[in-house]
């Protein structure tokens, strides 16, 4: 270490001299004790001094690393830095627990070839959508796209439309949703208000049309929280349609025929349906749109037909 390079946060330091890896993985190495500074642990923000001895043993990475599946994708766009997909319901975005194929990330390996975004894992995936969520998604195809458009994110520079079918009818056609939501502390699978560790989350929507007892809603996000958009709809009193986790089941206030229809909906009626952000290398906004998957489009042709019935 010497004094110009003192007074760097530890993670930014490491970055600038290990290639090939994200600051997300190197803060991971961080965090797991990996680095050592002077033979002790440090933070990620630690900030470097003259003389520090900076030892690392970087682990070797997991031995079911994803590999190309042949998994049918639908891409909207694609240059030498990006692509936009439009992802199904059912879906998983990576592996992880419980989960070692057949995610996003195998059909992308296919479809795109290598990809090397730093994180051997999840390579290419810069933001991404609940399992059972369909719609459009930008994905990265090098280091530096990766870094230039999880910043924008960050940034909360990239605009996140979705269509959603709720229960009910908010109270007025437009309106903004700002409750900060974390883990639930009674059941670590949903998300919720009552968290210990709550993080900003602001949700605006939009009536986009009346469908007997349900509202289609336009939704935009300024936060990408997990399940954001599910929680904050349910906590307003209007879950979203085949939304299970989060209360959007079958109503048994619901005339018979609509019960019927709902029975035959496998998923929550949630389709990120439009995104738009700047390209990592030219700057240009670009825009693209996923229209309602089959399923949700069946569905909401059903429910006009009994209302006007």
């Amino acid at each position: 270490m010497t004094p110009e390079t003192a007074r760097v946060r530890l993670d930014q330091f490491l970055l600038a001299r290990i290639p090939g890896q994200s600051r997300s993985q190197i803060q991971n190495w961080i965090r797991a004790g990996c680095l050592l500074v002077n033979g002790k642990k440090a933070k990620t923000g630690y900030l470097t001094r003259p003389n520090d001895r900076i030892c690392i043993s970087i682990p070797d990475p997991p031995a079911d690393l994803p590999r190309p599946e042949e998994i049918p994708l639908d891409i909207l766009y694609e240059d030498s830095e990006l692509a936009v997909v439009n992802k199904p319901a059912g879906l998983v975005c990576h592996i992880g627990a419980g989960v070692r194929s057949a995610t996003l990330v195998n059909a992308l390996l296919y479809h795109l070839g290598p990809v090397d975004t730093g994180d051997p894992v999840r390579p290419g995936i810069v933001h991404r959508l609940d399992k059972l969520t369909s719609g459009v998604m930008v994905v990265a195809k090098n280091i530096s796209s990766h870094r230039a458009l999880s910043l924008q994110f960050k940034n909360r520079r990239v605009h996140k439309e979705y269509l959603a079918l709720v229960f009910g009818h908010p109270a007025s056609d437009q309106g903004t949703i700002d409750l900060p939501i974390g883990r639930d502390p009674h059941n670590r699978i949903k998300i919720s208000a009552r968290a210990r560790r709550r993080r900003s989350a602001v949700t605006h929507f939009t009536l986009e049309e009346s469908c007997g007892p349900f509202s289609l809603l336009r939704i935009r996000i300024e936060t990408g929280r997990t399940h954001q958009i599910r929680v904050h709809l349910a906590h307003r009193g209007h879950p979203v349609v085949g939304d299970v986790l989060y209360g959007g089941k079958i109503d048994a206030n619901l005339p018979p025929g609509m019960q019927t229809v709902l029975k035959g909906l496998h998923r929550p009626f949630l389709h990120s349906y439009r995104l738009e952000f700047g390209h990592p290398v030219s700057g240009e906004t670009m825009a693209f749109i996923a229209q309602l998957p089959g399923e949700l489009l069946e569905f909401l042709e059903t429910v006009r037909g009994i209302r006007r019935a």
